[in-house]
């Protein structure tokens, strides 16, 4: 099955996992084109990661909810630098840990932790349904945000349980530089020139229709979706494609909200859409 997507070339936007993501594509044959969304930079001011950080370790937090593996990275990253990482994971090990699907897992697994529980949906709305269902009143939860999101919801949630949270955004977004990329992506797209579009995390979508508005092209980037195949990841992804009135065409099988299901879900459905082509 590694020639299943010979022929076909598949436009990937994920900036942190893109190199991964291009060789499992390019394994099964297709040809990708990358396009870098934004690049992802250090929380301009630390001190106030600095400051959780060291809140964490004068009294441990009773949970711990981590958004993003990228985030809880960066959290120790810092740390490193202030010689704290060390008792800043011995803190960790103290604390009940719940993820936003397995990214984050993944992260603590790196600093030989490992989460309690992790949401069955990897999406704000799984880890309040998930967090729902403790008893937090009282507890002192540490909360890894990420950048562009509107969390109120969350803490919201969490403050209404009793939960005393204590936030952290340890990175930030800068999205300016890869406009002309997405331009030109936007363009392959109208043009016809992509077979299908990957996307993976809902900054993606986001930042194509921010970058559409900012250069006139609304109309192109739609005329663009409609003919190329849209692969999404996951619900999330699913969900912010759908307030944008676009819609899904392909996602992984069984809930396995994963790189290589997506691929094979991908890889089905540009066979089905050729053999439907040639019996035209």
């Amino acid at each position: 099955m590694a020639d299943r997507l010979n022929g076909t070339r598949i436009l990937i936007l994920e900036t942190r996992e893109e190199a991964q993501f291009s060789k499992l594509l390019a394994e099964q044959g297709a040809e990708v084109v990358q396009c870098p969304m934004f690049t992802i930079q250090d929380a301009p001011d630390p001190a106030p990661v600095e400051a959780w950080i060291r809140r964490a370790i004068d009294k441990p937090f009773d949970d711990l909810v981590l958004m993003t593996g990228e985030g809880l990275r960066r959290i120790m990253k810092l740390a490193r630098t202030r010689g704290l990482d060390q008792a800043l994971v011995a803190a960790l090990a103290k604390s009940r840990k719940f993820t936003r699907g397995p990214k984050p897992g993944k992260a603590l697994r790196e600093i030989s932790l490992e989460p309690q529980q992790t949401t069955e949906k990897p999406t704000t709305e799984g880890v309040v349904e998930m967090l729902n269902k403790l008893d937090l009143k009282g507890h002192r939860l540490g909360l890894q945000l990420y950048p562009d999101k509107d969390h109120s919801a969350l803490t919201g949630a969490l403050s209404a349980q009793g939960a005393e949270v204590d936030t952290v955004l340890p990175y930030v977004y800068d999205s300016k530089a890869a406009d002309a990329n997405i331009v030109a992506a936007i363009d392959d797209m109208a043009e016809g020139r992509i077979d299908c579009i990957a996307l993976t995390n809902l900054g993606q979508v986001r930042r194509l229709i921010e970058a559409a508005k900012a250069h006139g092209s609304e109309a192109k980037l739609r005329a663009g979706f409609d003919r190329t195949l849209i692969a999404s990841v996951g619900p999330a992804v699913s969900g912010e494609l759908a307030a944008h009135g676009l819609r899904t065409d392909v996602s992984p099988a069984d809930e396995a909200f994963f790189m290589r299901p997506l691929i094979s879900a991908m890889a089905a459905a540009l066979v089905e859409r050729k053999q439907r082509a040639a019996a035209r």
